[in-house]
């Protein structure tokens, strides 16, 4: 069978079982697009406003669904508008695989329009990227780009095509689709000193990443909880991991984690931590954190051991596997005090901060949203004040309905998401919280939202200013509030409006349940301008690289 380069990528996609791609056409990639035009009784395309969008929506759709997502996009500026999105791929460990046209072969390094070297620019931020020269090989490089992107510790992976390898045909040969990676055996031995060390740990704690969710791990992560008698807290990524009512679970932990998760995780003797990175908002300062524990680290990546915090054993394994090798070793329950202490610190005053409850603020939106939204549904947000209110105050029960950007902390990333997430959750009504500073980010994807009739509810958490840097400024700056104090006219009632979407305001606290149930009753897209005090605070804080005993509890 005798195909061009662009019929072979439809036929890699049928391999790879790719039913959806998010992209953006243009001249480099039209031999591409008319294949899309042909394969479209099978393969969906979302056109977005931007090419950054169809980034994070690949992203959002990969988050939600456990499968790669896949973008596309035209040579020069089309390829360079991915990088933001490609970089908050990486750093958050999520399956892609990016598709860009470039010019043809004989025009690369001659600075032909909209040429750029995608490659290089990419480097630093992808597990792998390719440039594919002779037809031939562009079926074997897809194949291996998927594998690259799924196995071990997931990640993007960029192919660069240019225009003349699209057109040229070559023979091609079926092939079985995406096979599961093999998994590495654990070694036996350190295996014996993880069990070792939490035989010897009287007080045990569980810290769980996003590699945990990831690997479809949480059930076993529960169990091997249960076993050994240990409370869990997340890193920020690793929320929705384990359902928020687990008896076990305390929240996130870190800079702004819950007073209960960040004071026991101190208190512990042994941290097992699962699929985690120690980034320096989960520790503050490193020293301090190492101090009065030992660290047992069990991740896929030997890149991640000791990187930030030493650890005293290292499991470097896939995550089901070190799991469930712990949970048959029979390990022993931690002694009833450890967990009395636990739970004391559960009901503490401290572990139940509250807002004022007399006005609208954001604790009061967002459990009355989480009340009208099912378990299933996925909530993505940009990044900022809000994200950490979510974190705080949103109960998520079920895995990969969080989607949020953790590593890169990408304003500018919770349209494309949700929309993302939206499509490849199978159109359940979907959630995202933003705020008007990364709104104004991306509002453009609104466009795409409705032309596509997703189902999202926006809630602007509309403070006029950028919160979370003018939160610094008032704890560290002395109130000097350079450039973050906007003010911008925007009426997002009308904006949804000309957009095609339905807009509601949302300004005092006794219309908060109307307005609510009207915006999760309308099929969406529905825009919500929720007005809210700019001088409400995201606490508990840690200050930066500060420690445990530097919490602040109230302004």
């Amino acid at each position: 069978m005798k195909l061009s380069g662009a019929q072979v990528l439809m036929e890699i996609f049928k391999e790879q079982q790719v039913d959806t791609v998010f992209g953006y056409p243009g001249g480099a990639v039209l031999n591409i697009y008319d294949e899309i035009y042909k394969s479209s009784d099978w393969l969906k395309h979302i056109i977005t406003c931007h090419e950054q969008g169809a980034s994070h929506a690949a992203d959002g759709y990969a988050r939600a669904t456990g499968k790669t997502g896949v973008v596309l996009a035209t040579s020069g500026p089309g390829a360079t508008n991915l990088v933001t999105g490609i970089a908050t791929a990486y750093l958050d460990s999520t399956p892609m695989v990016a598709i860009t046209g470039n010019v043809a072969c004989s025009l690369i390094g001659r600075d032909s329009f909209q040429e750029v070297d995608i490659k290089g620019i990419t480097m630093p931020i992808t597990k792998h990227n390719f440039m594919v020269k002779d037809v031939t090989r562009l079926a074997d490089t897809l194949r291996e780009a998927f594998s690259i992107a799924t196995s071990d510790r997931p990640g993007p992976v960029l192919v660069d095509i240019p225009k003349d390898v699209q057109i040229a045909t070559c023979a091609f040969t079926p092939a079985k689709g995406a096979q599961a990676p093999k998994v590495p055996a654990l070694d036996a031995a350190m295996l014996a000193q993880a069990e070792k060390l939490i035989r010897e740990a009287k007080r045990p704690f569980l810290y769980v990443g996003g590699g945990v969710q990831i690997a479809g791990a949480g059930d076993l992560l529960i169990k091997l909880a249960e076993t050994i008698g240990a409370p869990i807290g997340a890193s920020m990524m690793g929320l929705a991991t384990v359902p928020h009512r687990h008896p076990l679970f305390l929240g996130m932990t870190g800079m702004h984690g819950r007073y209960a998760a960040s004071i026991a995780l101190d208190k512990s003797d042994l941290i097992i931590a699962v699929g985690t990175r120690f980034s320096d908002r989960a520790t503050g300062n490193k020293q301090e954190f190492s101090k009065n524990h030992k660290v047992l680290h069990i991740d896929i990546d030997p890149a991640e051991i000791s990187k930030n915090i030493p650890a005293y054993v290292a499991l470097v394994a896939d995550v089901k596997l070190a799991l469930t090798a712990l949970i048959d070793a029979e390990l022993p329950h931690s002694a009833p005090e450890w967990l009395a202490e636990v739970q004391a610190l559960k009901a503490a005053p401290d572990n139940h901060l509250s807002m004022d409850a007399s006005i609208l603020n954001p604790e009061l939106v967002l459990r009355a949203a989480n009340q009208r939204l099912p378990q299933d549904s996925p909530v993505a947000t940009d990044v900022g004040q809000h994200q950490m209110w979510v974190a705080q105050y949103y109960h998520f029960q079920k895995p990969r309905t969080f989607i949020t950007s953790g590593g890169l902390g990408t304003m500018g990333f919770g349209m494309g998401a949700a929309m993302g997430a939206c499509i490849g959750s199978g159109l359940k009504k979907t959630l995202l919280i933003t705020s008007d500073g990364s709104f104004h980010m991306n509002m453009n994807e609104l466009a795409t939202a409705v032309a596509n009739r997703l189902p999202l509810i926006i809630l602007v958490l509309n403070n006029s200013v950028l919160g979370m840097v003018r939160q610094w400024q008032t704890m560290f700056y002395d109130k000097r509030y350079s450039n973050t104090t906007m003010n911008r006219p925007t009426d997002y009632c009308l904006l949804a409006q000309a957009f095609g979407a339905k807009g509601l305001r949302l300004e005092t606290l006794d219309k908060m349940d109307s307005v609510l149930d009207k915006a999760f009753s309308l099929p969406g897209p529905v825009v919500v301008d929720v007005r809210i005090n700019r001088d409400e605070m995201v606490l508990p804080m840690i200050p930066p690289n500060g420690t445990i005993k530097e919490m602040i509890l109230r302004g």
